[in-house]
C-alpha cells in the first residue's frame, strides 16, 4: 500500500481516553447503534478509495436528527474529530477516518419522510439511497434526476457532501440543481434549516455552500429534493468511431450546435472490452471509441434530435450507429456504462480520476491521458461523461505492489494537473477528499485558498469535521 498521501498525526490525549468516551457515548444512542469492538471497525477503515485505511476510535449509527445533534456536541466539547459517512462509496477518501476520529455513519437514517407531488419534491433521510427516490416515484410518473453509477449504493447525504452527478447530468444538471433544502446539524450540536419547498429561499445561498463541502460545514440529516416528470420516452444510440479524436472532436460539435440530449457517455477501446465482457450489452468491439447518446421527448422529437446528431456524427467519420429497439436493449446498454467501474474491478485494480475539463479541450486531454500512463508502464480505460468533459480515466495497477501504486498514483496526479491546465478543474462530481487535496494548489492560489479555508473555519473553527480533507495539512488543518 503506498503511503503517499500523509495523515494527521492522531491525538494520543484522544486514543488515551477511548474507554472513557465510548462510555460516553453509549449513553447518547442505543447499545446497537453503537460500534467500537476493534473486529467490528475494520469495514470502516476505508471507503471506495481502497488504497489507503485508518481504523476510527469508534463509530455511530444514529437514527434521528436529535441523536446526530447529542453526538457532535459532545465531540465539540472535547474536541474529538468526527467523519460523517454514508455508504462509503466515496473515490477519493471523504469517508476514510483517523484513529482518534468518531465516525458518525448515516445509514440507518433511511426514511423517506413525505413525497410531495403537488410541489414535485421529496424529504428523505440522510441515508436514503439516490435510487430509492425514483423507485418511490415511479407508478405516479416521476424521478429523481441524478443517476451517478453508484446510485444502487450511494446515499443522498454523501451525494451532498461532493455534490454528485451521473450521466444524466448534461440536462438535468447535478446534486447542488436538484436540492431545495437540508436539516444541517453544525458542530457544536445546532440543528439549521437550509432553504426548503420553495424555487427561491430568502438569504443567503447557504445551501448552495453547503453541497459540496465535503462534510466539513455540518452534518446533512434530511434533504428536499427536486422530483422531475418522466419524459414521454427516451431511447439511447450507440455511436462507434475510429479514433478517440474523432469520437472527442463529435461531442463537441453536438454541443456547439446547440443540441442537449439528455445524456453522452464516453468509452474507448479498453472500456468498451471490459463492459461488454460484463454486460453482454451488445457494444461494438471493433471501434476505438463509442459515445452513449441517450435522447429524450415524443416519438417525432427524438427522431428530429437524432437525425441532426446522426448528420453531426457523419462528418466524423462515425463507423456504427445503433439505436436501441426496446426498453430491453436500452436498458442493457445503461447496464454495461453503469456497470464500468465494478466490471473493470474484475480485471485489476485501478484509481479512477475525477477531472473535468472544456468540450474544446476533449480530444487533447485524452491523447495527453494515454502518454500519461504509458510513460509510467500503466494501462487505462477511459469511460466517462462527455456531455459535460467530466472525466473519470481508470488507471490499472496492482495494489499489492507499492511500486506499482506509487506509479499509479503519480501517474493519477499528471493527468488531473492536465485538466486544470486545459481550463479545467481537479473534480467533477467524486470530491477532492484526501485524493486530490495536496493537488488544490495547483488549482486555487494562496488566496483563493485562505478564502475557502475562512469560509470552513466559520461553521467549524476547532477543524473537527472530517479533517484531513480537502485543504492541504500545512494549511490549518495540519495537527
Amino acid at each position: 500500500m503506498s503511503e503517499a498521501i500523509q495523515f494527521q498525526k492522531p491525538d494520543a490525549a484522544i486514543l488515551a481516553r477511548r474507554a472513557e468516551i465510548v462510555g460516553d457515548l453509549k449513553e447518547l444512542v442505543p447499545p446497537r447503534r453503537l460500534i467500537h469492538e476493534p473486529f467490528e471497525l475494520v469495514p470502516f477503515e476505508t471507503d471506495g478509495f481502497i488504497a489507503y485505511r485508518r481504523r476510527p476510535l469508534a463509530v455511530v449509527l444514529p437514527e434521528t436528527t436529535a441523536q446526530v445533534a447529542a453526538v457532535l456536541k459532545y465531540c465539540h466539547r472535547y474536541a474529538i474529530p468526527v467523519v460523517p459517512r454514508g455508504a462509503g462509496t466515496s473515490l477519493s477518501g471523504g469517508a476514510i477516518p483517523q484513529e482518534d476520529a468518531v465516525v458518525i455513519g448515516l445509514s440507518a437514517m433511511s426514511k423517506i419522510l413525505e413525497i410531495d407531488l403537488a410541489n414535485r419534491c421529496a424529504t428523505v433521510q440522510a441515508g436514503v439511497t439516490n435510487l430509492n427516490i425514483s423507485e418511490a416515484v415511479a407508478a405516479d410518473g416521476f424521478f429523481y434526476a441524478p443517476d451517478p453509477s453508484s446510485q444502487l449504493a450511494c446515499t443522498i447525504g454523501g451525494n451532498i457532501g461532493m455534490n454528485s452527478g451521473g450521466a444524466h447530468c448534461l440536462k438535468y444538471g447535478v446534486t447542488t440543481n436538484n436540492l431545495l433544502g437540508v436539516k444541517l446539524v453544525l458542530i457544536d450540536g445546532t440543528v439549521v434549516e437550509l432553504g426548503g419547498k420553495a424555487l427561491d429561499p430568502a438569504g443567503y445561498d447557504l445551501l448552495g455552500l453547503v453541497c459540496g463541502s465535503e462534510g466539513q460545514l455540518g452534518i446533512v440529516t434530511e434533504a428536499t429534493v427536486r422530483l422531475i416528470a418522466r419524459p414521454e420516452g427516451s431511447r439511447p444510440v450507440l455511436f462507434g468511431f475510429g479514433s478517440v479524436e474523432d469520437a472527442g472532436t463529435c461531442v463537441t460539435d453536438i454541443i456547439g450546435a446547440g443540441i442537449v440530449p439528455v445524456a453522452i457517455e464516453f468509452m474507448d477501446r479498453p472500456a468498451i472490452a471490459i463492459c461488454e465482457a460484463f454486460a453482454h450489452a451488445g457494444y461494438p468491439l471493433d471501434v476505438e471509441a463509442l459515445l452513449i447518446v441517450e435522447v429524450e421527448g415524443s416519438e417525432a422529437e427524438m427522431d428530429a434530435m437524432l437525425k441532426d446528431i446522426v448528420e453531426i456524427a457523419g462528418r466524423h467519420a462515425v463507423k456504427t450507429v445503433r439505436e436501441s429497439q426496446s426498453a430491453l436493449e436500452a436498458a442493457l446498454i445503461w447496464k454495461g456504462r453503469k456497470s464500468a467501474f465494478g466490471a473493470t474491478g474484475r480485471i485489476a485494480d485501478y484509481i479512477c480520476m475525477d477531472g473535468t475539463v472544456p468540450l474544446g479541450q476533449l480530444s487533447y486531454v485524452l491523447r495527453k491521458t494515454s502518454e500519461i500512463v504509458a510513460r509510467y508502464g500503466l494501462r487505462v480505460a477511459n469511460v466517462f461523461h462527455a456531455g459535460d468533459g467530466n472525466m473519470h480515466p481508470l488507471i490499472l495497477y496492482n495494489i499489492n505492489d507499492p511500486e506499482d501504486a506509487a506509479r499509479a498514483e503519480a501517474a493519477g496526479n499528471e493527468i488531473l494537473k492536465l485538466c486544470v491546465d486545459a481550463g479545467g478543474c481537479l473534480t467533477g462530481e467524486h470530491g477532492v477528499g484526501i485524493e486530490k487535496r495536496d493537488l488544490m494548489r495547483h488549482q486555487f492560489s494562496k488566496i483563493d485558498l485562505d478564502q475557502q479555508m475562512a469560509v470552513r473555519a466559520a461553521f467549524d473553527p476547532g477543524w473537527l469535521l472530517n479533517p484531513s480533507k480537502v485543504f492541504p495539512l500545512d494549511g490549518r488543518g495540519e495537527a
